[in-house]
């Protein structure tokens, strides 16, 4: 590999995760962390309606809960800015549902 080539690779290495946060930077209601642990959430609560390790009420209260924080952020993102103290108590919410969601997966109950 040539020297130039070494060095745009690099600087593309380096830039691409500055470019978001950068863009973090300009939009004060910016929640990518939130948005990929929700994300994240959602698909342990698929993965466990489909190993049958969630019942589908299980599942469906889970899925509720995500809803209601999701409601929150909304709320957060309503003023044009989600505060450093926002941004705890979404994720205090997401840790309660982390919890909830392996508790769920891990308890005696299974679908039939």
């Amino acid at each position: 590999m040539t020297r130039i080539a070494a060095a745009l690779l690099a600087a593309c290495l380096i830039g691409a995760p500055l470019s978001g946060w950068t863009q973090t930077l300009s939009d004060p209601t910016a929640t990518p962390r939130i948005d990929r642990r929700a994300a994240n959430q959602a698909q342990r609560t698929e993965q466990g309606v489909a190993s049958r390790s969630l019942t589908k009420q299980e599942a469906a209260r889970l899925q509720r809960q995500q809803a209601r924080t999701q409601k929150k952020e909304a709320v957060a993102k309503s003023d044009g800015v989600v505060t450093k103290q926002e941004r705890r108590k979404l994720t205090a919410a997401q840790n309660a549902e982390s919890r909830r969601i392996a508790k769920q997966k891990n308890d005696a109950q299974k679908a039939n």
